[in-house]
């Protein structure tokens, strides 16, 4: 009989060590998507709605660190005015790293 209430104990230890294993990571899976995950998608749909809202007039800055002021936005493609000597550089939409100053701020 002892042995028997001894197996039993086991049982409901190992099912409650189970049980804790399984809490622990669900809880790891919850930090990591709030940690990381989420904030993630939040900066790429603040990055898509920047990139949607350029018009020509805007200041911007690419990822390369280059300066100009948008003459014209085909689909995937920007063309800029880079300095007094009308320089103009094609790139693609994705290098626009921010926008420094809006067309209708500039006026």
């Amino acid at each position: 009989m002892y042995y028997f209430l001894e197996a039993e104990g086991a049982a409901v230890n190992s099912s409650v060590s189970m049980i804790s294993t399984l809490v622990l990571l669900v809880a790891m899976v919850a930090i990591f998507y709030f940690l990381m995950y989420k904030p993630q998608k939040k900066q790429e749909k603040e990055t898509k709605a920047m990139l949607d809202s350029l018009q020509v007039g805007d200041e911007i800055t690419t990822i390369g660190g280059i300066i100009g002021k948008i003459v014209s936005i085909k689909d995937e493609t920007v063309l800029i005015e880079t300095s007094r000597d009308c320089t103009k550089i094609r790139i693609l939409r994705t290098a626009v790293r921010h926008v420094d100053v809006h067309a209708e701020d500039a006026e």
